[in-house]
């Protein structure tokens, strides 16, 4: 049985989910799908000017995981702009944030993703071991990242 995916962190969501060349009408325009994970990954490096190392670290996956990822965005991009393709960006196998969550009842520890916060702040969501609602995050929220992002500063709710 194959490993399961792991999430792959991103810091930003673009405002802009497509790219079309002036020069065409859309039906007619073939696209490439870039995913959002391959979006950061080409932001970390391109655009920021991390190092390889830095860009995983962020994004917490391995090194050759993100140069994988940093090669299939690339490849994309310049398919569109050699090719005249429209960019659609979308999904992908990306998290907000990843926060270390504990249950508060039998003790165990796992790592949630964001988009799962929610329902564990508002009691929809249980342990995997025990099936308790009593689930905390474990992290103190001092990172510039988790303040951002962790349900505890949601002023929205």
């Amino acid at each position: 049985m194959a490993r399961p995916t792991k999430w792959r962190k991103i810091e930003n969501v673009p405002a802009v989910q497509f790219f079309v060349p002036s020069e065409t009408e859309l039906q007619e325009v073939p696209e490439n799908i870039l995913k959002l994970e391959e979006l950061e990954a080409i932001r970390l490096k391109d655009l920021e000017g991390l190092e390889q190392e830095e860009c995983a670290e962020k994004m917490e996956v391995s090194r050759p995981t993100f140069q994988r990822i940093l090669i299939s965005g690339r490849e994309k991009i310049a398919d569109s702009l050699i090719n005249g393709k429209t960019i659609h960006i979308e999904g992908g196998n990306f998290t907000r944030n990843i926060c270390p969550v504990k249950c508060l009842d039998c003790g165990k520890e796992w790592s949630e993703s964001f988009e799962n916060m929610k329902a564990i702040k508002n009691g929809a969501y249980t342990c995997p071991s025990c099936g308790s609602k009593k689930i905390a995050c474990r992290r103190n929220c001092k990172g510039k990242f988790c303040r951002r992002n962790c349900w505890r500063y949601d002023d929205n709710d």
